[in-house]
C-alpha cells in the first residue's frame, strides 16, 4: 500500500479523488492501492529547553546560552494532533512506499519530514511537486514523482531556519527578559521579528526628529499652463521669501517666451505578474487588507483551484507554461472582452517577453496566475473575488503590447537684464511637461470609465474592482496631462506666483511599505530589477512576513494608526535597549537569509550555518551579561 500525506484535509481529498481513493476511513482515504492522509500544518516542533535538560526548565542567566548538542522534535501538545498522528504513524509503519504531498516549498518539506521522522517511516519516499491543485496538475505531478532525496537541501534549509530561530529566540528572549524586564513582562526577541520592529522604530524616530524647512516655489501661468521655475539641482526652491519676491517682482511685467518644445515617444510595459509580496502590497494599498488577510485569501483561491501556489517570491513564469496559456485565458470567461483579441485566429500570443517567461528566474514555483479552472464554477466571497480580479488582470495584461505615449517638454524663460538673484543671472528658466496616451494597449484592463467586462459577465468579478490601477508605474501614467500646442519663439503675458512650502517628514510605514522594506532588507526601491536583486537578502520569507507583522501586533510592540503602523512605547524601549546590531539590523539578518537560500541551492553548508549561529548567540549572551548599566524596559504600553 502507498501512503500519501498532504498538509491539509481538503488537499488530501483532492489528491484522493484523482487517485481513486474513495473510501473514507476516518483520518485517511483509501482505495486503488493508496491511503491518503493529512496533517494540520505543523504537527511537530522543536523540543522546549526543559526537555533537553531539567536545568533549562527554569529561567536563569547562569544557564545561558542554551545550545543543545543535538536538536530533537516532539509532537505538539494537542488532542486532535495526537489522534491524527497515531493514524499517520500506523499507516507509515505498514506502508510499502510514501509520497510526500506537502506544500511544495521549504516549510511544507519540513512539516512532512518531521512527521515521517516521528512516525519512524522506513520505506522509500517520493515527492509530489505541483504548483496548483487542479486535477490536471495533480495527475501530471504523479506522473513525474521524484525521489525525496532530491529535496534534501530544501529540508536542510528549513531545518536550519527552525534551529536558528530556536537558538536566537530562546536565548535572546530569556537573556533580555531576565536582564532588563525586571520580571514585569517577557521581552520577545526574534531573528526576523526584531529587525522588523527596528525598521518601524527607526522610521518613527526619523519622523519625530524631523525639522521642517521652509522654501518658496516660483511658478507662472502661461496660456492656462503652469510652468515651474527650474532651480539648480538639489534646490526645491528659494531659501528665503525676500529672494523669491525679488525675482517675482522682476519678471512680473516681462513677457514669457517659449524657448523649446520637445516631443518624445515612450513605451510602458505591462505590470509584472504577482509574487506573494507584491500581491499583499497591492491588496493593502487598494483594499486595506492586511498581509495576513491577503495570504489567507490567496491560499483559499489556491485550495479552490482557481489560482496557483501562493507562497512564491518570483514574478516570472517558466517557458513550459507558455503553451498552456491559451487554455487558461480561454477559461476566463468573465474577461472575454479583453481576451478575445489575444486569441484571435492566426494571432499568436506575445511570447518574446523575457520579463514574463524566463525559466532561469524560476526556482521552486512560478508567479501567481489563474488556473484553467473557470472562476464561474466555484463560489467565492467578495474578498476572494477582488484578489482573483487583481491576479486575472495582471495575467491578461502581460500578453498585451506596451502602452505608447507621447511625452512633451516645453521650456520657457523670462528675460530680465541685470537680474542677479540666487542662481538666476539675466533670465529665469521655466519648464512644463505633459503626457498624452497614444495607444493605451494593456491599460484598457484598468480604464476607469469603461466597463471592465461585458455586461453579461457573471458576478465572479466584483463590481468596482477595476477602480484605480494596480501598480505605481500605472499610477504615474494616470497623471495624463495634455499641453496646448506651443511653438518655439512664441511670447506673451504670464501670471507669476510665489508659494510658501515646507519639507515633509518621512511617511510612517503601512503594511504595504513595510512588506517591501522586509523584502529588500530595509532598502525601499521602486525599480523592479533592483528589487529582484535585493530579494536575495530580504528578511523573512514571503510566507512568513505576514505572521511576523501579526506577532508584533499581538505582543503590543506596534499598533495601527489608521492605515499606518507605529511602534508602542514598549517596542521603542525594546529596540533602544538592544545594543547588539546582529539582533536588530535588517541588513545583517538579510545576510543570514541569503545563506539559507544558498543552502537550498547546495551553495552553502548547513553545518557551517549552525556553527556560525552558535558562535553569534554565545557572543550576544556574553556582551549582555557584561552590561553593568541600570537600564530596563517599562511595562507594555501604547
Amino acid at each position: 500500500m502507498i501512503v500519501c500525506i498532504a498538509e491539509k484535509p481538503s488537499v488530501a481529498r483532492d489528491i484522493a479523488n484523482v487517485l481513486g481513493a474513495k473510501n473514507d476511513r476516518g483520518g485517511f482515504m483509501e482505495g486503488n492501492g493508496y491511503q491518503v492522509t493529512w496533517t494540520f500544518g505543523h504537527l511537530c516542533e522543536l523540543k522546549e529547553p526543559g526537555e533537553y535538560t531539567p536545568m533549562w526548565k527554569s529561567w536563569s542567566l547562569a544557564q545561558l546560552p542554551m545550545i543543545p548538542p543535538r536538536f530533537g522534535i516532539k509532537l505538539k501538545d494537542d488532542k486532535g494532533i495526537e489522534k491524527q498522528f497515531s493514524i499517520i504513524e500506523k499507516l507509515m509503519q505498514a506502508a510499502d512506499g510514501i509520497i510526500n504531498c506537502g506544500d511544495a516549498g521549504q516549510e511544507g518539506e519540513l512539516i512532512q519530514r518531521w512527521v515521517m521522522q516521528k512516525a519512524g517511516a522506513k520505506c522509500p519516499v517520493q515527492r509530489l511537486w505541483i504548483s496548483s491543485l487542479t486535477e490536471e496538475a495533480i495527475r501530471e505531478g504523479f506522473q513525474t514523482l521524484k525521489d525525496q532525496r532530491e529535496y534534501q537541501s530544501l529540508y536542510e534549509a528549513g531545518l536550519c531556519r527552525a534551529i536558528g530561530d530556536w537558538m536566537l529566540g530562546m536565548n535572546a528572549t530569556r537573556l533580555y527578559t531576565l536582564k532588563y524586564a525586571q520580571n514585569r513582562q517577557i521581552l520577545s526577541i526574534g531573528r526576523v521579528q526584531t529587525p522588523t520592529l527596528a525598521l518601524i522604530v527607526n522610521r518613527q524616530r526619523e519622523i519625530d526628529n524631523f525639522k521642517p524647512e521652509t522654501y518658496w516655489v516660483l511658478t507662472t501661468k502661461y496660456r492656462d499652463t503652469v510652468f515651474s521655475a527650474v532651480m539648480e539641482e538639489g534646490d526645491r526652491g528659494f531659501k528665503t521669501r525676500e529672494e523669491g519676491e525679488k525675482v517675482l517682482a522682476a519678471i512680473r511685467e516681462v513677457p514669457f517666451t517659449v524657448t523649446s518644445v520637445e516631443k518624445k515617444a515612450g513605451k510602458e510595459a505591462p505590470p509584472r505578474l504577482f509574487d506573494l509580496t507584491s500581491l499583499q502590497v497591492e491588496c493593502n494599498k487598494k483594499f486595506g487588507y492586511s498581509a495576513e488577510q491577503t495570504l489567507q485569501l490567496i491560499q483559499s483561491l489556491y485550495e479552490k483551484k482557481v489560482a496557483t501556489y501562493p507562497r512564491v517570491d518570483t514574478t516570472f513564469l517558466p517557458d513550459d507554461i507558455y503553451p498552456k496559456c491559451p487554455q487558461i485565458l480561454a477559461s476566463m470567461t468573465p474577461y472575454a472582452g479583453f481576451i478575445q483579441p489575444l486569441l484571435a485566429s492566426g494571432k499568436p500570443l506575445l511570447k518574446n517577453k523575457k520579463n514574463v517567461f524566463d525559466s532561469s528566474k524560476v526556482t521552486d514555483h512560478h508567479a501567481i496566475i489563474p488556473t484553467p479552472v473557470p472562476v464561474t464554477s466555484v463560489i467565492l466571497t467578495d474578498f476572494e473575488k477582488r484578489v482573483y480580479d487583481l491576479i486575472a488582470r495582471r495575467f491578461i495584461g502581460v500578453f498585451y503590447p506596451e502602452c505608447k505615449f507621447e511625452q512633451t517638454t516645453v521650456l520657457g524663460e523670462v528675460r530680465c537684464e541685470g537680474l542677479k538673484a540666487g542662481t538666476f543671472d539675466d533670465f529665469v528658466p521655466f519648464k512644463a511637461t505633459g503626457k498624452r496616451i497614444v495607444d493605451p494597449a494593456w491599460r484598457v484592463l484598468w480604464e476607469k470609465k469603461k466597463p471592465a467586462t461585458p455586461a453579461e459577465a457573471p458576478a465572479a468579478v466584483p463590481e468596482g474592482s477595476p477602480e484605480g490601477t494596480p501598480d505605481s508605474q500605472e499610477e504615474a501614467l494616470d497623471a495624463e496631462r495634455t499641453l496646448p500646442a506651443f511653438k518655439k519663439g512664441e511670447s506673451g503675458p504670464h501670471e507669476p506666483n510665489l508659494a510658501e512650502k515646507q519639507t515633509t517628514p518621512p511617511k510612517p510605514y503601512t503594511e504595504a511599505t513595510l512588506l517591501r522594506a522586509m523584502e529588500t532588507a530595509g532598502k525601499l526601491v521602486e525599480d523592479d530589477e533592483l528589487r529582484d536583486a535585493l530579494k536575495e537578502n530580504g528578511i523573512g520569507r514571503p510566507s512568513t512576513r505576514a505572521a511576523i507583522i501579526e506577532t508584533l501586533f499581538k505582543r503590543q510592540y506596534i499598533r495601527r494608526v489608521r492605515k499606518s503602523i507605529a511602534p508602542t512605547s514598549t517596542g521603542i524601549a525594546l529596540i533602544d535597549i538592544i545594543h547588539e546590531e546582529l539582533l536588530k539590523s535588517a541588513e545583517l539578518t538579510g545576510i543570514w537569509e541569503k545563506k539559507l537560500r544558498q543552502i537550498e541551492r547546495h551553495e552553502y553548508d548547513a553545518k557551517t550555518f549552525i556553527e556560525e549561529l552558535k558562535k553569534m548567540v554565545s557572543e550576544i549572551v556574553m556582551a549582555v551579561m557584561q552590561d553593568n548599566s541600570n537600564r530596563h524596559v517599562a511595562a507594555s504600553g501604547q
